[in-house]
């Protein structure tokens, strides 16, 4: 399904910029784009899709860090936990929140 939809996304940038048919038709094609990603059903799904890969993020990380310990470097320890001090929980980078 991934590469379908890749598929299908390389051809309509392949469409819009190869096409002659002017600006009128990019005009066209550029608001029903915006009309799909203003889509409630659309942007639901975008914020589902983004809390269920940090969700399989954080589970990734609870096994990798129980596996891994203290083999890491202490530099590398140190960075990591330095990073997530700057993040605050409420953070949101994936563009999903409401406001």
């Amino acid at each position: 399904m991934r590469y379908r939809l890749t598929f299908i996304a390389g051809l309509a940038t392949g469409y819009v910029l190869g096409a002659r048919a002017g600006r009128e038709r990019y005009e066209q094609l550029r608001k029903a784009a915006q009309r799909v990603t203003q889509n409630p059903a659309v942007r639901n799904t975008a914020e589902s899709a983004a809390l269920t890969g940090r969700e399989a993020a954080s589970k990734a990380f609870g096994t990798v860090s129980a596996k891994v310990g203290d083999r890491l470097p202490d530099s590398v320890s140190a960075r990591v936990r330095s990073l997530r001090e700057q993040r605050s929980p409420d953070e949101d980078d994936w563009g999903t929140s409401n406001t």
